[in-house]
């Protein structure tokens, strides 16, 4: 218990619970009899507090919501438990998603297991940090503009956005739904592979998942990246500190060696990123937040509370003019995905920034950091195409360094042989606070 404390991991029920022992003795009869259900079954997967799980609240980082359990499982979450996962309770994240440091007054902020000073990111943090420090090989997160793949890089770890569509977001709460995925948060590429190839596949639930092509791992296994052309927009990708830029580049230069080609481009109009961006997952939120905001103003963290009331502000025409500049964005990165079969930045600006302590009780609204914890992640929440984090390396501070790749829609199998690959090339440090359940 004394790990969990330390990593802040005040919103979880873990194998102490009643129904946690009977999920494990349940998968130890199947194991011992030789009819395990997967390879998940008896493995412990927290959830985000953004799905529901069926016996627990979902309170989205509130204190407000989640005033009951769920009574069913999300899609998500009924795959893994269909293939005996033993789901261990739900993980905290930043409050309703509205930022990306992992900070929540409400219930206690999350602590990177690297450095317990520093933030885990967000908003997916419980799920990172409790993967991160060893309580499970895999957790539900949830990415509408990075939330999956910055924790992962601020915790040395592999996250995966898949192409919109791809992985049902039936009972996840709908925040920001035009730029919304549910996905995994790993401790490797094959844990992520494998979560990913439980979790996504066309879903009733869902309409925005139907028609997808079939799910699968082709070349997950092959050494070679031979053929696999990676593009870079070099101001782009050396729009980061010193140190992120270098282990990002180091890693590159090791994934051509393993045959990837390296081809030098352009992406016009990354200036209006940030904007369209921001205007269309702020006016989400408040939107679906536009009822709870009239009724529990006062309940909200005092940063989401101002985040919410200046998205408030927004009119219908600012969101519409962002989805013509989006169309615009999408365009562009199209036309830089015809170049090339992946484009590579760093994941995030920065390696993990210290947690302010007044911010640990009234929350924290420091818009530069955020840009530079962000800079790199909303391109594929807005144009819906796949996106991957893998670790490149650490900082001087022993700090996680992630490397992102994008692709083309339905190519996830792509992005997860080059985190595998990348995993020969990077070696791994565990973290201060770590505890295996091996």
């Amino acid at each position: 218990m004394s790990a969990m404390r330390a990593i802040g991991f005040q919103y979880c029920s873990w194998t102490t619970t009643v129904s946690g022992r009977a999920q494990a003795a349940a998968s130890a009869a199947r194991w011992k009899s030789g009819q395990p259900l997967s390879v998940f079954d008896g493995v412990p997967v927290p959830v985000k507090d953004e799905l529901d799980q069926a016996g627990y609240p979902t309170t989205v980082g509130t204190k407000f919501l989640g005033t009951q359990p769920a009574t069913e499982d999300a899609t998500v979450v009924a795959r893994l438990r269909a293939a005996g996962a033993l789901l261990v309770g739900k993980t905290n994240m930043h409050e309703i998603g509205m930022g990306v440091t992992g900070l929540n007054p409400n219930h206690g902020s999350a602590r990177n297991p690297y450095d317990p000073t520093r933030a885990t990111g967000g908003s997916s943090s419980g799920s990172a940090a409790a993967v991160a420090a060893g309580f499970g090989p895999m957790a539900v997160g949830a990415d509408g503009g990075g939330s999956i793949r910055i924790p992962a890089s601020l915790c040395g770890l592999v996250g995966l956005k898949a192409t919109y569509g791809r992985v049902s977001e039936h009972g996840a709460a709908p925040l920001c739904w035009s730029v919304a995925h549910v996905g995994p948060i790993a401790a490797t590429a094959r844990d992520a592979a494998l979560g990913y190839a439980l979790m996504a596949g066309a879903d009733p639930k869902d309409a925005n998942t139907l028609g997808q092509p079939a799910v699968h791992l082709k070349d997950f296994e092959s050494p070679s990246l031979a053929g696999v052309r990676l593009g870079v927009y070099r101001p782009w990708f050396e729009d980061a500190r010193g140190e992120v830029v270098g282990a990002c580049r180091t890693l590159l230069e090791g994934l051509v060696e393993r045959g990837a080609q390296l081809v030098e481009l352009e992406v016009p109009e990354l200036g209006l990123l940030r904007t369209v961006h921001l205007v269309t997952i702020v006016s989400e939120m408040a939107s679906s937040h536009l009822a709870y905001f009239e009724r529990h103003a006062s309940e909200y963290g005092l940063d989401t509370r101002l985040n919410l009331s200046l998205a408030r502000q927004f009119q219908a025409f600012d969101y519409i003019h962002a989805q013509r500049l989006r169309v615009r964005l999408h365009r562009h990165f199209a036309q830089a995905l015809s170049q090339c079969d992946v484009l590579m930045t760093p994941t995030t600006g920065c390696t993990a920034p210290v947690l302010a302590l007044d911010a640990l009780s009234t929350g924290e609204s420091n818009l530069p950091l955020f840009y530079e914890i962000m800079r790199f992640a909303p391109a594929a929440n807005l144009t819906g195409f796949p996106a991957v984090s893998m670790p490149a390396g650490y900082d001087g501070q022993g700090l996680p360094v992630g490397l992102q790749a994008m692709g083309r829609p339905w190519e996830e199998h792509l992005l997860l042989q080059m985190a595998r690959v990348a995993e020969e090339l990077v070696p791994r440090q565990r973290p201060a606070v770590y505890r295996s359940l091996v």
